[in-house]
């Protein structure tokens, strides 16, 4: 990481702790983004920042206990939330940071896939979602060439789903 990301990193993390708590619900994970968006439409990367990570936190909170329902929703702001993050990643430099939020997702995505007692709706989400982030890893591969992590999870992928075709 070179010393212009690790300052935009460090700063975003400073500004994305200091913003006020709300209870993450979707809708908060919405306004979030919606900052997240303006921020970038102002050139100010260091805040959009800062709401993108904020609005991450919310999305695997709400993803964690969804409700009823909404699964779907709270699925694809997960998604969203860390391919958004990704994008942002790339343009700073830090691809070794993109990878790893590509990666994550994908993995919280499989292993949602393969948790029988989170429930069917959930891994129905999952399922549907974790072709956004299969896509998303191999673009990533073809633009900046292969990774370990990526090959890993790419790998696990392909067992969770051969064990669900059985």
């Amino acid at each position: 990481m070179g010393p212009r990301t690790a300052s935009i990193s460090s700063t975003a993390a400073a500004a994305r702790d200091a913003l006020a708590p709300e209870p993450a619900t979707l809708a908060h994970w919405e306004r979030t983004l919606q900052r997240a968006n303006a921020a970038l439409r102002m050139d100010q990367p260091v805040m959009a920042l800062a709401y993108k990570q904020q609005a991450l936190v919310i999305a695997l909170r709400i993803a964690q206990d969804p409700p009823a329902g909404r699964e779907d929703d709270c699925i694809a702001a997960l998604v969203v939330s860390h391919l958004n993050l990704a994008d942002l990643q790339v343009e700073a430099g830090a691809l070794e940071a993109c990878e790893q939020l590509l990666c994550s997702v994908h993995a919280t995505l499989l292993g949602l896939m393969a948790d029988g007692s989170r429930g069917t709706a959930l891994q129905q989400a999952a399922w549907r979602h974790s072709r956004e982030t299969h896509a998303a890893l191999v673009r990533h591969v073809q633009a900046h060439g292969a990774h370990p992590d990526i090959t890993a999870v790419l790998a696990a992928a392909s067992g969770v789903l051969q064990g669900a075709a059985h």
